[in-house]
């Protein structure tokens, strides 16, 4: 039986303002690192540089989702993502 792909994202939340509804930190995927900045108060999450984008935003907002009231700035986190890149 083979295992199933899979890839461990590191996020750091470097801010997270109230007022502006806003969380901004990095995330790093096997050898791809992007920044990224979700107005969870829109709703929309923008992630640069656009090289390899597609491979984390999906994930990356469902993370972001489920452990909205769990993250503070400062700290790391990680989840995975069901694909090998």
């Amino acid at each position: 039986m083979k295992a199933k792909p899979e890839t461990t994202a590191y996020v750091s939340v470097k801010e997270y303002c109230f007022i502006k509804k806003e969380l901004k930190g990095i995330v790093e995927a096997s050898d791809f690192k992007w920044q990224f900045t979700w107005s969870f108060g829109k709703g929309t999450l923008f992630v640069k540089p656009p090289l390899g984008r597609a491979l984390i935003e999906d994930s990356l907002l469902r993370f972001l989702l489920k452990k909205d009231y769990e993250l503070e700035a400062g700290n790391e986190y990680k989840f995975i993502i069901s694909a090998r890149f």
